[in-house]
């Protein structure tokens, strides 16, 4: 209704305008008539409405989330910044009409309406109980073990004749795992060296995972001027970085980096075999310009009793596992309730980092919420206000990832990203996304 009294009162101020006007007044001129043109702006005004409409629906139906997460007992409160109404669905009314609990699985239905007639999506509600963690703000060491041998490059050989020779150009791919040669299973760089080389000449057939699904390929090794046979391929079989802690329980169970650990070189996410925690010392800090992303430079202490706990696994929302190690060094956080993706407010907020040295606060600013879920780990738009982080680091640098964002009390998710244009700007994850793993 808004956008068609939009057009009407559009309307309605052309015609007047053409009051008086010598051009409209002439029918010879081809001049304005209302009963002959009046039906066509009519018909503009309902296209301009159901074009608008459309629109609206479309925006709408991103802008309102799939699913929601409520405390038992909790009053809920729609706010989504789109002129909508939520009524319960019809299945959740008979239920209730029918003397039936509506909650099935700890969940009900309601339906978004665009001016409280057009339906525009259904949103999932689920029951949960209040959940409180501790939040990080840790820098820590991660070391992590591939399922597989991770292809990061192809090369050429230089054959006994000097002839430069690629066996594996175009059948091995960047970002394959190779994990089997003619059915014995590796896991080691060396164990996929002593194969090759021990097969020799023969034609030998490799089990990758590719795009996690299994293949395999015919490779015909090349004899170097080493004498030994290989593949010319550059591979690796674990890597080790830095990161923060964003949380974790009463019982040890964690989560951190609010993104996965991926190669550096290929950007593939890690087939996690295994991993750890290790305390890291941080030695330098590149700061963030545009178009240069900063980071932090850390020093991970391997020592038995600095390893913190384990890692059990890897995947878009962050690493997880158990913080079951030597934790008497271990800075602990304190304690906060979780706050749901409707809950939290665009406006002030902070994040809590040791890259100073020690864990301290520094402001933020939420900018915008993104509830359509195409991307889970950029649900919050934030943007640097601290003037100390912004002269320390010029904003959000790599290490960062991780950093619990609190608002109002409540831990609401963690920074995940930095817009390499704007070091001060960059990305969050939802914190009901992280503990959903």
């Amino acid at each position: 209704m808004v956008s068609f009294l939009f057009f009407e009162k559009t309307r309605r101020k052309i015609l007047c305008s053409c009051k008086g006007s010598r051009i409209f007044s002439s029918k010879k001129q081809g001049g304005f008539d209302l009963k002959r043109d009046g039906w066509i702006f009519q018909c503009y005004a309902y296209v301009g409405f159901f074009a608008v409409l459309f629109f609206a629906v479309d925006t709408f139906h991103e802008a309102i989330p799939n699913e929601i997460y409520v405390e038992m007992g909790e009053e809920v409160n729609y706010d989504f910044g789109v002129p909508i109404t939520v009524e319960l669905s019809e299945e959740t009314k008979e239920a209730f009409s029918l003397g039936y609990e509506p909650i099935v699985n700890h969940s009900y239905k309601v339906v978004c309406k665009l001016f409280g007639i057009f339906p525009v999506k259904e949103i999932e509600v689920f029951h949960a109980e209040g959940e409180i963690v501790y939040a990080g703000g840790t820098v820590v060491g991660i070391y992590a073990k591939t399922t597989g041998v991770l292809v990061i490059g192809n090369g050429s050989i230089e054959s006994e004749n000097g002839e430069e020779i690629c066996p594996s150009e175009n059948l091995i791919k960047i970002g394959d795992y190779i994990v089997s040669v003619n059915g014995e299973p590796v896991d080691k760089k060396e164990e996929l060296a002593n194969c090759i080389n021990a097969y020799g000449a023969e034609k030998e057939i490799l089990g990758l995972i590719r795009n996690e699904e299994y293949i395999e390929v015919a490779v015909e090794p090349v004899e170097a001027k080493s004498g030994d046979y290989m593949l010319g391929l550059w591979v690796r079989d674990d890597l080790a970085g830095i990161g923060t802690l964003t949380y974790y329980d009463s019982n040890g169970a964690y989560g951190a980096l609010g993104h996965p650990i991926s190669d550096g070189d290929t950007g593939t996410e890690i087939r996690l075999e295994s991993g750890d925690l290790y305390e890291a010392n941080i030695v330098g800090i590149t700061k963030g310009e545009s178009g240069t992303p900063g980071e932090i430079s850390g020093v991970i202490n391997y020592q038995k009793r600095k390893c913190f706990g384990s890692i059990s696994e890897n995947c878009g929302c962050g690493i997880y596992g158990t913080l079951d190690g030597n934790l008497d060094d271990f800075t602990r956080g304190e304690a906060y309730p979780i706050a749901y993706k409707q809950d939290i407010r665009i406006g002030e907020a902070y994040i809590l980092s040791d890259i100073s040295g020690e864990i301290e606060r520094y402001n933020v600013e939420i900018v915008s919420l993104d509830y359509s879920g195409t991307y889970e780990n950029k649900g919050i738009l934030l943007r640097v206000t601290d003037e100390a982080l912004i002269e320390l680091t010029g904003g959000i640098v790599q290490g960062m990832s991780g950093s619990p964002i609190i608002q109002n009390g409540k831990l609401v998710g963690a920074v995940t990203h930095v817009l390499v244009n704007d070091p001060t700007r960059g990305y969050g994850i939802f914190i009901e996304n992280m503990l959903e793993h």
